[in-house]
């Protein structure tokens, strides 16, 4: 085969600019369905509608109901991911040696990526937290959760049990959980906040680090080393 056959091929081979602009467009659309009626009530259709596409071009892109699910959680996981490792690393660079980093500043690294992205990304970001939401409360997709999340977790759950080595992993990891919980309330419940307050707006980073820092201290023994 020439160079030139070759280099056919691999144009024949690479989708168009045309094919990628779709499969976007209905990863978005497939984001945002999921996001408001979860997954048992969406359909193919509806995603189909959303993207303003046919029903065939969402199977193409995407496969069975279940894989285009696990592709959305996917595709913003290792952004997520990577951001956050980059603030871990940014707090331990600034943390002095021996001593453990403060657990506010570990929660503001896991959490404030995430907001960060809400606040900039529009309804795309917010209607991953929702997603977030599901993967992280119904045990049919711990797979994903494994996959995509733990192993950051994980990095993150180490982190706060070096700043209370007296507490047991399991409620660190308890706080870890918790701290989620609340991060994904922030971005999806501010207009609760407004409705509650009679009408003042509410709910920033620096207040959910400062209420996940108090409930962390208060369960873990409220000693950092």
């Amino acid at each position: 085969m020439s160079i030139e056959e070759d280099k056919q091929k691999q144009r024949q081979r690479a989708p168009s600019q045309r094919a990628l602009e779709s499969r976007a467009r209905i990863l978005d659309a497939a984001e945002r369905v999921f996001a408001r009626g979860g997954f048992d009530a969406a359909t193919m259709r509806d995603i189909a509608a959303e993207a303003g596409v046919p029903v065939g071009l969402v199977s193409h892109h995407g496969g069975t109901k279940e894989a285009l699910f696990a592709e959305v959680v996917a595709r913003r996981a290792d952004e997520l991911s990577t951001a956050r490792l980059q603030a871990l690393a940014e707090v331990q660079a600034a943390t002095e040696p021996g001593a453990g980093a403060d657990a506010a500043a570990l929660l503001r690294a896991f959490i404030g990526p995430y907001v960060a992205r809400a606040e900039a990304g529009g309804a795309q970001w917010l209607a991953y937290a929702r997603l977030v939401a599901m993967v992280s409360s119904d045990p049919r997709w711990q797979g994903l959760a494994q996959q995509h999340f733990d192993p950051t977790a994980r990095r993150f759950v180490v982190e706060l049990g070096r700043v209370y080595p007296q507490a047991e992993p399991a409620a660190v990891a308890e706080c870890y959980v918790y701290a989620i919980s609340a991060m994904l309330a922030l971005l999806t419940s501010r207009w609760r906040i407004a409705a509650l307050s009679g009408g003042q707006e509410g709910g920033d980073l620096e207040g959910l680090i400062a209420f996940c820092a108090a409930g962390v201290a208060a369960r873990l023994g409220g000693v950092q080393r």
